[in-house]
């Protein structure tokens, strides 16, 4: 029979979850203060680190000092208790992180893939992930969950990578199993914008928002759309894939699966943006170095800045139309190279296109995005099945 709500094993239970969250959430906490937030009395809050420290989950870690009285004893989450690899992958690298508990990135690692057949992914995966785990001083035996971004989406139907015909090596019809099989720990994979938008949502802008979209703009455009504070993929995992959006100002593309490009790509991809800045006189070799240039040229790089804005703002413009987001964010190296500037000039743009107003804000988000997203969503994950097991009330 299970324990039934309001029983001392199922409130010590919720007290002990209340308690990591807080340790994870604020650092370093001595009984009296874990005592105070929780609301529990000083014998309550030392029974309950008790029982944490004796699941390897809370630890201590130094004392209080420069306050009146004696030191304190503080108590914090033991970070080695699980370990979770993230991973970035794109047509030209793979880059993989390990993080502990806490979040801590603890070992980091890159392996260029330029001009890879389609042959061999499932080794490459492998030799990221354990290259990172190797600067961490782990073995890949010790993760507790990989969480791998790539472009496009898995279809939840087929299993298959839809989307992102550019990415060789991934559209095998059992390349999930096989992953799974050669990684053995569980794992999950998921389209690279929506990863963004998890890290955006964990730690960045979107925190208080439960209705929010994110906009990628580097050789791609790519959005994650998050509805009442969860991603929404799609019943084929396309939700967000808004390179094929028809826009006006471009020619219709047909066949856009075959190939991979559509309105909104033409209008505001990597290419069209250094198409648009060479009209203009600035030479650069990349579209993220030629918005960059633009802000130190007056004349022509006004010019240049006030059209791509004019761009994405036609894209978010059918965007909020739909959605009608309460925020929206910009993201990737191409849009983020335009700053302050570019933010408000789309914002001023998208205010005459669309009838809905929601705030637009930059990325919080610098370091790598999607794998920042990775990691938070193999942590929250384990998080949620470490915590839950170590303080869950056991069944009679």
């Amino acid at each position: 029979m299970a324990t039934t709500p309001g029983t001392p094993r199922l409130l010590r239970a919720m007290n002990d979850r209340a308690a990591l969250d807080l340790l994870l959430s604020q650092g370093p906490l001595s009984r009296t203060t874990l005592g105070h937030l929780t609301g529990l009395s000083k014998p309550t809050a030392s029974q309950l680190l008790a029982r944490l420290e004796a699941a390897n989950l809370v630890r201590a870690s130094g004392t209080t000092a420069g306050r009146p009285g004696p030191n304190a004893q503080l108590y914090e989450i033991n970070g080695n208790a699980a370990y979770v690899a993230g991973l970035d992958v794109t047509p030209t690298r793979i880059r993989s992180a390990i993080a502990d508990l806490t979040g801590k990135v603890v070992g980091r690692y890159e392996l260029p893939t330029p001009g890879r057949s389609a042959k061999g992914t499932v080794e490459r995966v492998v030799k990221a992930i354990e290259g990172a785990a190797g600067e961490a001083g782990l073995n890949r035996e010790n993760l507790h969950r990989v969480s791998i971004g790539t472009p496009g989406g898995f279809d939840p139907t087929t299993g298959r990578l839809r989307y992102a015909t550019h990415l060789p090596g991934w559209h095998a019809p059992h390349l999930l199993e096989e992953l799974a099989a050669a990684i053995a720990v569980p794992l999950e994979v998921e389209n690279d914008v929506n990863l963004a938008a998890v890290a955006e949502r964990q730690v960045g802008h979107a925190r208080d928002s439960e209705n929010f979209v994110l906009l990628w703009g580097e050789e791609g455009i790519g959005a994650a759309i998050v509805v009442n504070g969860r991603l929404h993929r799609g019943a084929t995992g396309g939700a967000g894939e808004v390179a094929f959006l028809p826009l006006p100002g471009t020619p219709l593309v047909r066949n856009v699966g075959r190939n991979n490009a559509g309105g909104f790509q033409e209008l505001a991809g990597g290419e069209p943006v250094l198409a648009l800045a060479r009209a203009n006189g600035i030479k650069a070799r990349t579209p993220e170095a030629a918005i960059a240039a633009a802000l130190q040229t007056p004349g022509a790089g006004d010019t240049v800045l006030a059209e791509f804005a004019h761009r994405l703002a036609v894209g978010l413009a059918a965007i909020v139309a739909v959605v009608d987001p309460e925020l929206i964010v910009l993201a990737g190296g191409v849009i983020t190279a335009g700053g302050e500037r570019l933010r408000g000039l789309v914002q001023d743009e998208l205010a005459d296109l669309a009838v809905p107003r929601p705030r637009l804000l930059m990325t919080a988000i610098t370091l790598d995005p999607v794998l920042s997203g990775a990691l938070q969503s193999a942590l929250t994950t384990t998080r949620d099945e470490i915590f839950d097991t170590a303080s869950s009330p056991p069944h009679s």
